[in-house]
């Protein structure tokens, strides 16, 4: 019995398909389910053999970021177990690896998809480096548009190229594919040296500053995108107000771009059988010795953070 309002694919029993997804979404768990499906054969490449992080939002409660998989988990499901530094811990992470998985994960009420930056079978190779470009309010996209052409610039000047896409929020996340020999370390360095390179090209559009209050209304050039961190996939709906989703756009379209017109409806309709995605993604570069070697001068963002934040704390008290 696939249950109340369901039905089954694939072997899944899919469930409660007419609940409203989640308070301002503008779709069921039948939406969710249906745009997953449609999508599937360009979702999957990028969930593939990938620890899954999924941000699930079940009625009544509050979304949530599920890493372990829950204990009823279908067999059927390949898992990995990896070391979270982040959480001190082993955590059994799914491959979502099929479309009978992903199928899964949709009756789950899993709305966001954010795989790791690496392969399972070769954690401590990152596969790209990411920048997250993050305005400073949801009406300034034009100033995420401006700071990613600084992120291009830089990263043409660095032997790099990259795709962009919406984030499915307020801003855009840069990818550049990177050969697999650079160990994370190395991608981390590269990448805080990238967001150094495109601040200095306009400092009074772009900032590294990861204090908001230190940001004075500049785009936020975010490199913490690595090691374990994720980020939403591509064509990933996000819980937010219309359920929008990560889209790709071309450099030359970005000034065209309005994120709200990409959602679980429209963008089905939208691509046809393209798959922009991997169309644009250009082939994997290595990492000049210069960008690490400069990337690992910059302290990480989280770090000086850190320590400005009990700085500043130490100040006022004794003030």
């Amino acid at each position: 019995m696939a249950g109340r309002g369901g039905e089954e694919r694939d072997g899944v029993a899919l469930t409660n398909l007419d609940q409203p997804l989640f308070e301002g979404a503008g779709a069921t768990k039948r939406d969710l389910v249906d745009y997953l499906d449609a999508m599937s054969e360009r979702v999957l490449p990028e969930l593939r053999d990938r620890p899954l992080s999924v941000l699930r939002v079940l009625r009544g409660q509050e979304p949530f970021m599920q890493k372990n998989v829950p204990k009823y988990t279908p067999e059927w499901v390949r898992t990995v177990t990896l070391w979270a530094e982040s959480s001190r811990r082993e955590v059994r992470y799914a491959l979502c690896d099929d479309r009978r998985t992903l199928l899964w994960f949709a009756n789950q009420r899993a709305v966001e998809y954010h795989p790791a930056l690496f392969r399972a079978a070769h954690w401590d190779r990152p596969t790209h480096l990411v920048l997250d470009l993050d305005p400073p309010s949801a009406d300034a996209f034009g100033m995420v548009v401006a700071a990613a052409r600084l992120v291009r610039q830089a990263l043409a000047e660095a032997g790099l190229d990259g795709v962009v896409k919406t984030s499915g929020a307020k801003g855009v996340h840069v990818f550049v594919p990177i050969e697999g020999l650079a160990t994370h370390e190395e991608a981390a360095a590269a990448t805080r040296a990238l967001a150094a390179r495109a601040e200095r090209l306009d400092p009074a559009l772009a900032t590294t500053a990861y204090i908001i209050e230190d940001r004075g209304g500049k785009v936020f050039l975010d490199s913490t995108r690595a090691y374990g961190a994720t980020v939403a996939a591509v064509y990933s709906p996000r819980i937010r107000p219309g359920t929008p989703v990560s889209f790709p756009v071309a450099w030359e379209d970005l000034d065209d771009v309005r994120p709200g017109d990409f959602t679980l409806h429209t963008v089905p309709g939208l691509l046809g059988a393209a798959d922009p995605w991997a169309e644009r993604m250009p082939a994997p570069r290595p990492l000049g010795e210069d960008l690490v070697e400069e990337g690992r001068a910059i302290p990480t963002a989280r770090v000086q953070a850190m320590h400005e934040g009990k700085r500043r704390a130490r100040a006022r008290r004794e003030g």
